[in-house]
Formats: structure tokens, C-alpha cells, sequence
């Protein structure tokens, strides 16, 4: 694992209302194979149900913290969880938002191809 934090700028504020909110700091420790800070991404919808955002849409991976397993009981084997900041704010499926950053689970993840200059 390496330290990847100083790649991306980081809102500040952002980080400490989450350490806040989840009373403990934020790993920095990017883990080995996970998606890097500043990667573009596209967020998907679920094929099984409807959501859990309205559509897909463009973000990028946020260094706020680094990814973190995905303790859910529904979560994929070795999943993650993402900060991305959203290219634009949107609407999560249940019309709640809008949001610019969230956490992300892994499979609602969809690397995009880099752009040849």
C-alpha cells in the first residue's frame, strides 16, 4: 500500500465534516490495485435494481480518503468503497440530493478509457 493523498487536492472541509460524522480520521493508505486518486470514472446503474443513483454520470476519484473495504452484508468479495467527485451534481435513485461527492461501492464503477491527447 502506498500513500497516493498529495496526487489530487483535497477539499479540507470535506474531510473533517466526514471524520466528524464517522468519528475516526480517514485512511490515507491507498490500497495495492485499487482504482488512483484523480482517475476518471463513470458512476452505473445497478442491472438488478433501480438505482442507486438516477443516471450515469462522469466523476473523478477523490484523494479525500483513501478506498475502503465494503463491510455490507450485500458487499462483493474484496469490494471497495470510492469518494468521487461528481462532474456535476446529481440525484440518488430514492431523489435525495442534490450530491457532489459521494462514497461509491466498487461494482457501481466503471473506469474510463484515458483520453489520447
Amino acid at each position: 500500500m502506498t500513500d497516493s493523498s498529495g496526487l489530487v487536492p483535497v477539499d479540507v472541509g470535506d474531510r473533517q465534516a466526514i471524520e466528524h460524522i464517522l468519528g475516526r480520521p480517514l485512511s490515507q493508505t491507498w490500497p495495492t490495485g485499487a482504482l488512483a486518486p484523480g482517475s476518471r470514472v463513470v458512476v452505473v446503474r445497478a442491472q438488478d435494481w433501480d438505482g442507486p443513483w438516477q443516471v450515469e454520470f462522469a466523476g473523478t476519484i477523490d484523494a479525500m480518503g483513501a478506498p475502503e473495504p465494503n463491510e455490507h452484508a450485500q458487499a462483493l468479495d474484496g469490494e471497495l468503497l470510492y469518494w468521487v467527485t461528481f462532474d456535476t451534481p446529481q440525484y440518488d435513485s430514492g431523489g435525495n440530493g442534490p450530491y457532489r461527492k459521494a462514497q461509491i461501492w466498487g461494482r457501481y464503477l466503471r473506469a474510463e478509457p484515458e483520453s489520447e491527447a
